[in-house]
């Protein structure tokens, strides 16, 4: 089960989240687009507007984008001459999330000291919704039917539920040996991948579709490859697999750990196609698509000065490892996953110029609506 890397340390997810921040907020006007599209119910039913954030990890970045989805339904509510109703946010990721540091970031609830949605609405320093946080995976249930408005999930659907037990069994010809993802594995690995994410978000539209007001929406972004080929991962691909997995390869060669330890770990990760997330969505059958697309994200990388080395190097090691530390900690402990990073970043200095030439991420946005 993973989360992202929790505290407030220079590997933390806190402290390297800013380039998702940029890539969520160049998207704003699809998000924008999606919640149009929803359904505003009467003020006469005295029913709260219900957001939920899923996978929505311990940075700054959720409570931006609930602040955004709040704003832009007030408006909604205010040009039809209606009230805001109270709006009421849950954040939602996996049991092992950094929650505690999540909440520190939260400022206080703005009815405390104001009489009026509308003035909640304009503190600045103040939050205009009530805030919960649910623990679990959003590959199942986590909320009562017919309860949500509008959910958001961006850059965790890529993450699967497990990495599919064929792809670490010996016997199996989908056995991934002497790889620690599948950037540049064989088809029938690359495939079980595939299936494993179907599978996946399958279980993720068919709880959402039970959990859904009608007349609600949803936003995703996550993780998405231009190549029909599965085994070409495009950004993913070089950011888990050529620096990270020679650097694993370092560890064997110099015997600090076997090559069935390395073996035994790969990242589950799987970027998807365009069609790969279509047929999900169309077998499913609850979701109405009213938009699904590629969009070019750009780099996962926040670096001042792009023409030092030795900055690109620091900066791709301590980006992977806000985001795969807790699985590389938990397989071969703190000492050998430090010096793990250690040679990810000097292989990365080595080539930093491709670094910040080659790795350019794309996301699939999908809008959906409940049939």
């Amino acid at each position: 089960m993973l989360s992202m890397k929790g505290g407030k340390g220079e590997a933390s997810y806190v402290n390297n989240s800013q380039a998702q921040g940029q890539h969520a907020r160049s998207m704003l006007h699809l998000l924008k687009e999606t919640l149009d599209g929803v359904q505003l119910s009467p003020m006469a039913d005295d029913v709260p507007f219900v957001m939920v954030d899923l996978g929505c990890s311990c940075g700054s970045n959720t409570v931006y984008i609930i602040d955004v989805i709040v704003e832009h339904m007030s408006k909604r509510y205010e040009a039809m001459g209606q009230q805001p109703p109270e709006f009421s946010a849950f954040f939602s990721d996996l049991p092992s999330n950094d929650f505690n540091t999540l909440f520190q970031l939260l400022p206080p609830l703005a009815n405390n000291g104001c009489g009026s949605m509308e003035e909640c609405l304009v503190s600045n320093s103040h939050r205009a919704y009530f805030a919960a946080g649910v623990p679990g995976s959003f590959y199942r249930r986590l909320f009562p039917a017919r309860s949500i408005d509008v959910f958001y999930s961006a850059f965790s659907l890529h993450w699967l539920s497990q990495v599919p037990d064929v792809v670490l069994d010996k016997r199996s010809v989908a056995y991934n040996k002497g790889r620690i993802y599948i950037h540049g594995a064989n088809e029938i690995t690359a495939n079980a991948y595939k299936k494993q994410f179907q599978t996946d978000l399958a279980g993720f539209l068919g709880a959402r579709s039970k959990e859904m007001k009608r007349g609600g929406s949803m936003f995703l972004v996550c993780l998405g490859r231009t190549s029909v080929d599965p085994t070409d991962q495009g950004g993913a691909g070089l950011l888990f697999g050529t620096h990270f997995q020679d650097a694993w390869d370092d560890l064997v060669q110099e015997g600090l750990i076997t090559s069935e330890k390395r073996d035994d770990f790969n990242i589950p990760v799987y970027a998807p196609s365009i069609q790969d997330f279509k047929e999900v969505v169309e077998a499913n059958g609850s979701f109405t698509i009213n938009k699904l697309q590629v969009f070019r994200g750009g780099s996962p990388l926040v670096v001042n000065h792009p023409d030092d080395a030795a900055e690109v190097g620091r900066a791709l090691a301590v980006s992977c490892r806000s985001v795969s530390g807790v699985l590389v900690d938990a397989h071969i402990g703190e000492q050998l996953s430090d010096e793990l990073f250690a040679r990810v970043e000097r292989r990365a200095s080595r080539h930093a110029k491709e670094v910040i030439e080659k790795l350019q991420f794309f996301h699939i946005v999908a809008c959906l609506s409940l049939v």
